[in-house]
């Protein structure tokens, strides 16, 4: 429960500008401010009332507040208990006037109740969301593809769209036709036999996988490379080269150098993770479907009623 802010603090800059401030030649940041190590039955005020306030209610307070009153009720302790006992005091005003029977006041702490425990019971279903060893086990052999690992060796051969001309080594530029023929006629050697390594050092202009025999990424299923790129990976089985896979400067022929699977025992907390959210979208979902409303007005709705029949005698 978001406990009202309007009120909580509002003296604060007000206080301050009241209040001479020193500050020193070297400010250095004050640490963050902790909750009292008290007891919480420890009374920390007593309201006019009679009322007391202790450490154990503020705590449950705090924990309600939003968080940048968080901060504000640990540095500022003094002033967070005069505005909440004058909280109080006001709220009991209104309720002794009746206030809070009196439009709009009402539908407003209706509206604000409904949507506290709606959103209570939606943190409580989520959290006591339970998910059996044996699902896991299960979601695992169905999706196992999910979990796969690609080590990628490339050939990169690159075009450019301005004027012709030789580049900083005196190599000219192919042309993005030209650089999608020799792709092409690179995949043929090697689906005719030819060694996809021995055609790297020759022919990729990535100097960085050309300098490791090709090794261009370890991808995942998840990771962030273009769809392109992860498509033509992911289609591959061991050894098999893509299809030239045009990027914005050049083309890729890609190989699946090693395909792995990450085991069950590292990715068991992302399926628990996984089925969990699932069962809660299942229960939500079922709620909903659950939740019967009947329309009685299609004026209200925007809709346009039949015109009534009238049965001449």
């Amino acid at each position: 429960m978001k406990v009202p802010s309007i009120l909580l603090f509002v003296c604060l800059s007000a206080l301050r500008a009241q209040t001479p401030q020193t500050q020193p030649a070297t400010p250095m940041p004050a640490p963050p401010p902790k909750i009292p190590d008290l007891p919480d039955d420890t009374a920390v005020a007593v309201f006019d009332d009679g009322t007391r306030f202790t450490v154990g209610d503020f705590k449950k307070i705090y924990a309600a507040l939003p968080p940048e009153n968080q901060q504000m009720a640990l540095r500022e302790r003094r002033l967070f208990l005069q505005q909440w006992g004058l909280m109080r005091k006001l709220a009991q005003m209104a309720e002794k006037e009746k206030l809070d029977q009196a439009s709009p006041v009402k539908e407003s702490l209706d509206y604000a109740r409904m949507m506290i425990l709606s959103q209570a019971e939606l943190n409580d279903q989520l959290g006591k969301g339970t998910v059996e060893p044996g699902e896991i086990v299960k979601y695992y052999d169905v999706n196992k593809e999910k979990y796969k690992v690609v080590k990628v060796k490339a050939i990169y051969i690159a075009f450019s769209d301005d004027p012709p001309g030789a580049n900083s080594k005196g190599k000219k530029p192919l042309t993005d036709a030209q650089a999608k023929a020799k792709a092409a006629g690179l995949l043929a050697r090697v689906r005719s036999g030819t060694d996809f390594v021995s055609l790297v050092k020759d022919n990729s202009d990535d100097e960085t996988s050309r300098n490791k025999n090709g090794d261009f990424i370890t991808l995942r299923p998840n990771d962030n490379v273009p769809d392109a790129v992860r498509t033509a990976v992911f289609a591959l089985k061991k050894g098999e080269v893509s299809e030239p896979v045009r990027q914005q400067s050049g083309y890729y022929l890609l190989m699946a150098d090693d395909i792995t699977y990450r085991p069950l025992s590292q990715v068991r907390d992302e399926i628990f993770s996984e089925l969990k959210q699932q069962h809660y979208a299942e229960w939500l979902d079922k709620t909903n479907r659950d939740n019967k409303v009947t329309f009685t007005s299609p004026e209200f709705l925007g809709l346009t009623p039949m015109a009534p029949i009238t049965v001449k005698k």
